[in-house]
């Protein structure tokens, strides 16, 4: 049995579709079942049958972002945890592959945890997913490759469009998604070539957030190109530790205690404005940035393939309470391949952007970020092009 759960990826289907093909090279699978909207589909026996799905389904499924069976986020109770195992007693599912990020690693976990106490044979991998990229253990989040494309290249054309009427808008602010680490909002920087390309300040929650140093950086770009781009991150942190912008509305909280973050951009363009005299907006790309295929990266989707892959052989193989890992073997040539991580410990560990990766006075990245997260990428960019400065003399 397979599921999808948390936010929707690019390539999350990929994985999907990796585990479901590598099940069929199983003769001891029978049947291929996939939860509807993640562990909710099991507590409801919605269940739909993956493995009389077509060749052709499948491959196309494989460049198809959002989740293609449904996702969920869903905070479970003891009692639910026996309605899992009673669902999966009754289907005789002896394999269990869970797509998702830290909470999916809990809910599996636990119902591995509940099998063998039951002395029901189960076997149990998770199948990382995360744009956040903040799962310990793994080199990288299958996801993370995509959503960093879009965003260095969004931050690039904003960047281009800003220059070009900066002498109306002279200040942009993009705001990206992200809680509690920044790795969303540091794939920007991937599309600058050179000093003046954006983006010129990077805010990250790894860094709590000061007003003077982020003002006088801003001042600095401003009065050496005539404008600026700023990107920043939604879950940008206040020197107390307290998000900037949250909302403090109840229905905006998830089941997980996460208020709906989303308003930082607004807030700095307001700053800017007030303390600067520098006109300035915002641009939020929103959910659409996690999902946006034209962007996907080809590293992304054959790593997110190969992860669900990976994790259906491993729990035929006898493997339980584990999720599979992608480790980096080499970055000239890049070369990755996976392993194996407890799931207890990576429901309880989270990856912020480290230290060294952000440059001393935490406004930007350096080249050690730059070396971790090129290859993610898929290759270069769209080339773009700028006229040559060439003026006509003026006859007048």
């Amino acid at each position: 049995m397979m599921g999808q759960s948390g936010g929707p990826t690019a390539v999350i289907n990929a994985s999907l579709v990796g585990a479901v093909q590598a099940a069929g090279q199983h003769d001891c699978i029978t049947a291929v079942m996939g939860m509807l909207h993640g562990i909710e589909g099991v507590l409801k026996e919605e269940l739909v049958d993956l493995g009389r799905q077509s060749v052709q389904t499948l491959e196309g499924l494989r460049r198809t972002p959002s989740a293609a069976l449904g996702s969920c986020r869903r905070k479970l109770k003891d009692a639910d945890y026996h309605r899992i195992l009673q669902v999966l007693q009754a289907h005789d599912v002896r394999y269990f592959c869970y797509i998702g990020g830290n909470d999916s690693a809990d809910t599996s976990y636990r119902v591995g945890k509940l099998a063998a106490e039951s002395g029901y044979e189960l076997y149990v991998v998770g199948i990382p997913k995360t744009v956040d990229n903040d799962l310990g253990f793994t080199d990288h989040c299958p996801g993370y490759g995509s959503v960093a494309r879009f965003n260095a290249i969004a931050t690039r054309d904003a960047g281009r469009d800003t220059e070009a009427i900066g002498i109306v808008d002279n200040v942009k602010i993009i705001e990206t998604m992200g809680r509690n680490a920044g790795w969303i909002t540091a794939s920007t920087v991937l599309g600058k070539e050179s000093e003046t390309d954006p983006p010129h300040v990077v805010l990250l929650p790894e860094v709590p957030f000061r007003p003077e140093p982020f003002l006088a950086a801003v001042k600095r770009t401003f009065d050496k190109l005539g404008y600026c781009v700023v990107t920043v991150c939604e879950g940008l942190r206040a020197e107390d530790g307290q998000e900037v912008v949250a909302s403090q509305r109840a229905i905006d909280t998830d089941q997980f205690g996460h208020r709906q973050l989303g308003g930082v951009a607004d807030y700095l363009v307001n700053l800017v404005a007030s303390e600067l005299g520098i006109k300035a907006r915002f641009d939020k790309p929103g959910t659409i940035q996690r999902m946006f295929m034209l962007a996907a990266s080809p590293v992304d989707l054959d790593e997110a393939y190969l992860v669900g892959a990976a994790a259906l052989n491993h729990a035929v193989a006898g493997v339980t309470g584990q999720m599979v890992t992608l480790v980096r073997e080499s970055n000239q040539p890049y070369r990755c391949t996976t392993g194996l991580a407890p799931l207890q410990e990576v429901a309880n560990a989270e990856r912020p952007v480290p230290s060294e990766f952000i440059t001393p006075d935490g406004l930007f990245l350096n080249e050690r970020y730059l070396e971790y997260a090129r290859p993610l990428i898929g290759g270069p960019l769209p080339p773009y092009a700028r006229l040559e400065p060439i003026r006509v003399p003026p006859r007048t």
